[in-house]
């Protein structure tokens, strides 16, 4: 029974060390921009032009 209480003691403080870290970024203001991630990976790759020297072997 003694497992049970030392158990629930740790996930406590775990999960208040956690909400601590959580609040911790907030005030850093890591989730400020929220607009920027859902746009970047539209552009995220930049189109490569062919260039008109490129030999290909389509010879089988």
């Amino acid at each position: 029974m003694e497992v049970i209480y030392i158990t629930i003691g740790v996930s406590i403080l775990v999960a208040v060390l956690f909400f601590a870290a959580f609040l911790k970024s907030l005030k850093s203001g890591q989730y400020e921009d929220t607009y920027t991630p859902s746009v970047r990976m539209l552009f995220d790759d930049e189109l490569v032009k062919p260039t008109k020297n490129t030999k290909t072997n389509n010879k089988q």
